[in-house]
């Protein structure tokens, strides 16, 4: 998928909106595939002083087993698009994985769109930002409550506890 930038290339202060799909159905992350649906994506690029900055939001629906707690879980997610688009890169040994090179006077949307998500996406896929995940003796989810499991005491100080049983 290509955007055309021919008019705003050459036109400082100009600026061109652009609003995708993108199937990112066959990207694997560890043993799942997250994304089923399409991926949105919409913004715009503008030409300033000369450098093509392009900026813009991408919302979808990730499906995943929390990596904490085991659980199935459906999360939107919203991705800001913050690049640069340029017409060749200076230095390819120190490239900048927000630098994306133009191809004539078009920008290749796709790989735009799948670098963000990919470089965005969490190390770790949970339900939520505060799953609280298993408890580590009896296995229960302790989002649904804490468990019946007694705290182990730290050996180091089991000589105190028998202190204060006296």
């Amino acid at each position: 998928m290509r955007l055309g930038l021919s008019q705003i290339i050459d036109c400082p202060g100009e600026s061109i909106s652009y609003s995708a799909s993108v199937d990112l159905s066959d990207l694997q992350y560890g043993t799942s595939y997250p994304v089923t649906e399409p991926v949105l994506a919409s913004g715009t690029v503008r030409n300033t002083a000369g450098v093509l900055v392009m900026k813009g939001m991408i919302t979808t629906c990730i499906h995943g087993t929390c990596d904490r707690c085991a659980a199935d879980f459906d999360r939107q997610v919203e991705i800001p698009i913050d690049a640069v688009l340029v017409t060749e890169l200076a230095n390819e040994e120190n490239e900048d994985e927000w630098v994306f090179p133009l191809d004539g006077d078009s920008a290749d949307l796709e790989d735009i769109i799948r670098t963000t998500f990919v470089l965005n996406l969490d190390s770790k896929l949970l339900c939520s930002d505060d799953c609280k995940g298993l408890c580590c003796r009896c296995g229960k989810n302790l989002n649904n409550g804490p468990c019946d499991c007694q705290k182990e005491i730290d050996p180091r100080l089991a000589a105190l506890k028998q202190l204060l049983n006296k």
